[in-house]
């Protein structure tokens, strides 16, 4: 989709040649194309998938466990053949006795060996009848996890997700200020160059006619090979500066259009060459320092990591609260022990809930919960510190706009004086009561007068542009 963006400026850039683009089109180009801010659009939508994660851990979770295990050995429960004593009823005594030997008297017999009773009949248990193959083992359980209160963590990760998106936000508009300003200064330096150029020609052209008129003079005997050497030095001067401005004025056209994502050589002719309407600027706004502050990006990425580090604040105060949550499984496995050992899958569903206290840990959590309280004193100073500079910038801009408009109104009044000046100087010079040198003083004060008036008028429009940044108010 950029792409096709790029190639639609492109289409209309070389669409036609008088074709002009605006200051609002070389902004768009700017922060369409600018990678910085295509960045700050990744870290927003990674920050919305950060939320989204948070939010979910609201939610039961669902986790599969499954296990294989290979036993070399088989599980024997006897060592040999079990021998068990039996019992018969006496219907006498109505109770069931141990077949054991008794001697003659009736006395039962113990054996020497190990003082035990000898039964006269057992039950046999053979080995092999308590032995079980557990050479492959399979297991798995099926476990859901709800969580029920954890201390006030998962909430926090939820404000915490949210306040991170609102400051990859904030950053994605600060960058986006900084580089429609970086656009908006270079635009203008090019219609200043454009207009010292034009300036630069004209100059040339007032010198050149007055070598000619010094050349006729001198053929007439009325000037001297000093006033023309003068002359033309003064010339070769006026054609060097104006070979500097034009190679200014084409790197210029360069870095704007590099800024608007743009081929450096790409031929732009800009709306506002020409400068109409530069000197017409109303009074810098009077603006209420508080709406300052809320409109500035740069604060509002300060204040959202005020908000993020309170959220890390309520996680540390979670580890130190007790967490309650339900747990329900289904386990499985192969052999199974549920009605005897069976070798097939068996299983059942279990149901439970888990409580964890933290009682002691050498006051660990609550150091990290002081830890993050002080990160969020830090950050507030900060915020006031930066506030308290930025009060101060928006009076030196203001200041900056005032300076700038009385600057553009006296170099307009000394326009017309040289104007005037080089006019008498020239009329002075035809009726030969002045000299080459009074000429050319006075085409260079109006050449000054008119560079000073080109800079003034640029003056105010980046003044504008940089009061309406510092206010908060170049939200593009």
């Amino acid at each position: 989709m950029r792409k096709f963006l790029l190639l639609i400026s492109f289409a209309a850039l070389s669409a036609a040649a008088s074709a002009s683009v605006s200051l609002d089109s070389c902004r768009n180009m700017a922060v369409r194309n600018n990678k910085t801010i295509r960045m700050a659009e990744e870290n927003i939508r990674s920050a919305e998938y950060y939320r989204k994660a948070a939010q979910s851990a609201y939610l039961p979770g669902v986790d599969f466990t499954g296990t294989y295990m290979y036993n070399q050995h088989k599980i024997s429960l006897l060592g040999e053949d079990a021998k068990l004593p039996t019992m018969s009823f006496d219907p006498a005594t109505q109770k069931y006795n141990y077949n054991i030997l008794k001697d003659p008297n009736g006395n039962p017999i113990k054996d020497p060996a190990s003082g035990s009773y000898i039964p006269t009949e057992v039950a046999v248990i053979p080995k092999e009848a308590m032995e079980y193959d557990v050479h492959n083992v399979f297991a798995g359980a099926l476990t859901l996890t709800q969580p029920i209160f954890m201390g006030g963590q998962i909430k926090a990760l939820n404000q915490i997700a949210g306040y991170g998106e609102k400051l990859a936000k904030a950053s994605r508009n600060s960058l986006t200020q900084d580089v429609v300003f970086a656009v908006d200064e270079a635009y203008w330096l090019v219609v200043s160059l454009k207009e010292k150029k034009e300036l630069a020609q004209s100059f040339v052209n007032l010198v050149d006619t007055l070598l000619y008129d010094v050349k006729a003079m001198l053929d007439e005997g009325v000037a001297t090979r000093s006033d023309l050497l003068t002359v033309e030095v003064k010339l070769n001067e006026a054609k060097i500066a104006l070979t500097k401005v034009d190679n200014g004025l084409t790197l210029s056209r360069m870095a704007l259009a590099q800024l608007c994502g743009l081929p450096v050589n790409t031929g732009m002719e800009l709306e506002d060459e020409g400068l109409k309407n530069a000197g017409s600027a109303t009074a810098a706004p009077e603006t209420d320092i508080q709406d300052v502050y809320a409109r500035r990006q740069d604060l509002e990425i300060i204040r959202q990591g005020i908000n993020m580090l309170k959220g890390r604040e309520k996680l540390a105060l979670g580890e130190m609260l007790p967490k309650i949550a339900l747990i329900g499984a289904y386990s499985f496995s192969n052999p199974n022990v549920i009605d005897g050992f069976e070798k097939r899958f068996g299983g059942g569903f279990s149901v439970g809930a888990t409580l964890t206290v933290p009682i002691w840990h050498w006051k660990g959590d609550y150091n990290r919960y002081r830890a993050a309280k002080a990160q969020t004193n830090a950050q507030r100073l900060m915020l006031e510190d930066v506030e308290e500079k930025v009060q101060l910038q928006v009076s030196q801009a203001q200041f900056s706009f005032d300076e700038a408009k009385k600057t553009y109104d006296m170099t307009v009044t000394n326009l017309r004086k040289a104007d005037e000046n080089m006019r008498q100087a020239e009329l002075g010079f035809k009726e030969g009561v002045l000299t080459t040198n009074d000429v050319i003083g006075a085409q260079t004060a109006w050449l000054a007068a008119n560079s000073e008036k080109i800079d003034a008028q640029i003056g105010i429009r980046l003044c504008q542009t940089y009061l309406s940044k510092v206010l908060g108010n170049l939200i593009y």
